[in-house]
């Protein structure tokens, strides 16, 4: 497929911030077949992943919001940087491209909002490309922001792994900023759902605990979500992550994910899957936990 390049530029519609080094999470790595995943911190409760290929030792940086300490991690995993991708352009997650770019001047970085900073490449829905032995697939999911891109990674052989963003949350989803309920539905049910139930989703934020507090409310008598939730929290005691889940995990526990169940229907009083999907978004904006 074709890529669109466009011309190096600024974003002066991004605030500029001081990026604030953080470590609400210990790093981690998620080991798969013929891929590795390293999970790095950042800010409050962001994510950042580096993606490597075990073959060629290629990267490619996810959302690399804090580009020095992800510069260091690519330096201790001793691989070659060699992309950025960025899921959208929220400045939590494209706000270091550019920092990141001037020490790293030729890799291309790319995304599907021209809002991106730094961007050289406009992705579109099942966009391919290669890194290294890698295939990654690109995945337009609209709502949280107008041109929100999710990457599906395989190969052969390799466990299948994706990184979902602001669109999917262990547990949760973004909020609509841009987007409404039927563009979620899509996302979701239409889009990810039918990705391989093994697949690792790797999300952008760590806010598992306070998702499944939602999804026991809209559950009660859900046993998967009180088995997560306890686990989740002694996670979080150890300062370890919640992430990755994977999509087998996200049907059973995530209400965002559970709109065409009868429980969850049954709860909203709703018989149509997009007037409970957009049910549950109001309701979560507001929504306290005790």
């Amino acid at each position: 497929m074709q890529v669109i390049r466009v011309a190096f530029r600024s974003v002066f519609t991004l605030p500029i911030r001081k990026i604030v080094y953080r470590n609400h999470s210990q790093s981690t790595t998620t080991q798969l077949k013929k891929m590795r995943v390293e999970l790095v911190s950042a800010l409050e409760d962001n994510y950042m992943y580096l993606l490597i290929d075990e073959t060629t030792k290629k990267c490619a940086a996810v959302d690399p919001v804090n580009p020095d300490k992800l510069l260091a991690a690519v330096q201790n995993a001793g691989v070659t940087l060699s992309c950025v991708l960025t899921t959208h352009h929220h400045w939590d997650h494209a706000g270091g491209n550019e920092e990141l770019i001037k020490k790293h001047p030729k890799i291309p970085v790319y995304g599907g909002d021209d809002r991106i900073g730094a961007i050289t490449d406009i992705v579109k829905h099942d966009q391919q490309f290669k890194l290294g032995n890698l295939n990654i697939r690109c995945l337009f999911t609209p709502c949280h922001t107008s041109g929100h891109i999710c990457y599906y990674v395989t190969g052969e052989s390799a466990d299948p792994a994706v990184f979902t963003g602001d669109t999917l949350f262990s547990a949760g989803c973004g909020r609509f900023f841009e987007g409404t309920p039927p563009q979620m539905y899509k996302a979701l049910i239409e889009i990810l759902s039918n990705l391989p139930n093994n697949t690792r989703v790797f999300c952008g934020h760590e806010y598992t605990v306070a998702n499944l507090k939602y999804a026991e409310h809209v559950e009660p008598e859900n046993v998967d979500i009180q088995k997560k939730i306890q686990w989740a929290k002694e996670q979080r005691a150890k300062n370890l992550p919640t992430i990755p889940s994977t999509i087998e995990e996200e049907k059973k526990i995530n209400p965002f994910m559970r709109v065409c169940c009868d429980s969850v229907k049954a709860k909203y009083g709703e018989s149509d899957p997009i007037a409970v999907m957009g049910a549950l978004r109001k309701e979560k904006d507001g929504f306290k936990p005790k």
